[in-house]
């Protein structure tokens, strides 16, 4: 009877332990911003990515994602890598104050492996843009604006490395992180004149694919990289031709496309996000336009928001 007892009394804690701490799952999406470059009640784009249950990589860092973060109760104290899809103020705006956020977060150094494009030098109508690692120099080296945030709450740190997103960049994605079974792997995209990179985040048989923004050029480089990808965060910023003005064709994906990769990468979920007010006013011809090449799960993205890949 005692043993009886013993055995019953074993399987209760067993259950009410399992019931208590439910499991962490391996990789973990959270979107800090889900909007564009506008002012339409969305941050702009930026998402925390948490391994085993810790936020450990930060993408993108556009305006507003300083308080989506506060809202999600996330701390930035183990955050140490940074993925930047290329360098316009809607991805990279909040990027000193959530630094600022992680120098204050904890009391030991803060040590930043940001990775990003590489530049491009405008010729006529073209934009010049700085290759990353100058960015951040402009922003955080010795001369830089924020130059006091090397010693203002705790050292820190910052490497950059960057990743050719040129015109005769390789064709094959590149493996830019390996540490304790999680990968990063990156290959460069297409954004008009803007240096761009897709990201894909490997680990214990989850990942997680970054488009950025980009447009028809880059998508046989986004095809390549989100083979059987678990999730597939895809910027969504314009309706099928002609529902947008043309010359946004030249910087972002619509909605058929969009299907037709995700279908050809065989996503399991497809995460549209970046969204613009016209793709939140059509929500049901996207998605059936999407529906056309894709029949995986779709999902809209919200401030706030939080995914697990399957």
């Amino acid at each position: 009877m005692f043993k009886l007892s013993l055995c019953l009394a074993l399987w209760i804690f067993a259950v009410a332990s399992s019931i208590a701490a439910p499991v962490v799952p391996p990789l973990d999406l959270v979107v800090l911003g889900s909007g564009g470059p506008g002012a339409t009640g969305r941050a702009g784009a930026g998402y925390v990515v948490l391994v085993d249950g810790e936020p450990r990589i930060l993408v993108d860092a556009g305006p507003g994602t300083f308080v989506r973060l506060g809202e999600a109760k996330l701390s930035l104290a183990k955050t140490d890598i940074v993925l930047l899809t290329h360098l316009h103020i809607d991805h990279t705006g909040e990027l000193p104050g959530l630094f600022k956020s992680r120098a204050i977060s904890g009391g030991g150094p803060v040590n930043f492996q940001v990775f990003g494009p590489t530049g491009h030098r405008g010729e006529g109508d073209e934009a010049t843009f700085p290759s990353t690692s100058r960015f951040i120099d402009l922003l955080f080296g010795p001369d830089g604006a924020y130059s006091y945030l090397h010693d203002f709450a705790a050292p820190m740190t910052i490497h950059a490395t960057d990743i050719d997103a040129s015109a005769n960049a390789p064709a094959e994605p590149k493996m830019i992180y390996s540490e304790h079974g999680l990968t990063i792997s990156a290959i460069a995209g297409h954004h008009g004149d803007a240096p761009a990179v897709i990201y894909r985040i490997d680990y214990r048989h989850q990942s997680i694919t970054f488009s950025g923004d980009i447009d028809a050029k880059g998508i046989d480089h986004l095809r390549r990289i989100a083979q059987h990808t678990s999730l597939l965060v895809f910027n969504c910023v314009v309706l099928d031709p002609p529902g947008s003005r043309p010359v946004l064709y030249t910087l972002h994906t619509p909605p058929k496309t969009i299907g037709v990769v995700a279908g050809d990468s065989e996503a399991t979920t497809l995460l549209l996000s970046h969204l613009s007010p016209s793709i939140d006013e059509h929500r049901a011809d996207v998605e059936a336009s999407i529906r056309e090449h894709y029949k995986g799960k779709i999902v809209f993205a919200q401030d706030g928001m939080r995914l697990q890949p399957l």
